[in-house]
């Protein structure tokens, strides 16, 4: 248990003994918090995973009831009705803005999304209700709609796979504490003891 192996070489003195307890005691408190940010970040890390499986499957279902309300849009305005919404865009309306969550410590980022402010859009009203107005009107706000979905599935596997790095950060840092430099500390503290003790008994044998 006091072999060089599983301790600090250190010259055992009261000294260093009082320096090694103190590291000892930042040790047992570093390990303390990891762990507790561990436990925060695998609840959180579980929360995300529930919400991106809930979102994929609404996003299965959106992305359905889209193509199906484009082709209802297709079938009743016609086909040329998509040439002119092409033309009619001038630049994209929806933008994706990205910012920083604090997660236990851990930097996650959350993407929103962020309409163009002033763009103009094509009025679907233009196309007459006998030529499939209210049907181009339906499938713009159900891909609108699907769009929202995708950025936020986005955003959620981002912070799935930066807290899953986070995780296995902290995880490595609490089994080294808890593995490796908490006991050498502790066998470090037990060699300098049994050190000066045999150096006590050594000192006080030559006066006898």
């Amino acid at each position: 248990m006091s072999g060089a192996g599983n301790r600090y070489v250190v010259v055992p003195t009261v000294t260093v003994l009082a320096v090694i307890k103190n590291r000892l005691g930042g040790a047992k408190k570093g390990h303390q918090l990891l762990k507790k940010k561990a436990d925060a970040l695998n609840m959180r890390f579980r929360q995300i995973l529930r919400r991106i499986l809930e979102t994929k499957e609404k996003m299965g279902v959106s992305l359905r009831e889209s193509n199906f309300a484009l082709t209802e849009a297709k079938y009743t305005a016609g086909d040329s009705v998509k040439h002119t919404i092409v033309d009619s865009v001038k630049e994209a309306s929806v933008r994706v803005a990205a910012r920083q969550d604090n997660v236990a410590g851990v930097k996650v980022p959350v993407f929103e999304r962020n309409d163009l402010a002033g763009s103009q859009e094509k009025n679907t009203e233009l196309f007459g209700l006998s030529k499939g107005g209210q049907k181009v009107s339906g499938a713009k706000e159900s891909f609108q709609r699907t769009v929202d979905l995708m950025i936020e599935l986005a955003s959620l596997q981002c912070a799935f796979v930066t807290l899953d790095e986070a995780i296995k950060t902290t995880n490595r840092r609490v089994n080294a504490l808890e593995h490796t430099i908490i006991p050498k500390l502790e066998n470090t503290i037990l060699y300098i003891k049994v050190s000066d003790e045999k150096r006590k008994r050594r000192i006080g044998g030559r006066f006898c």
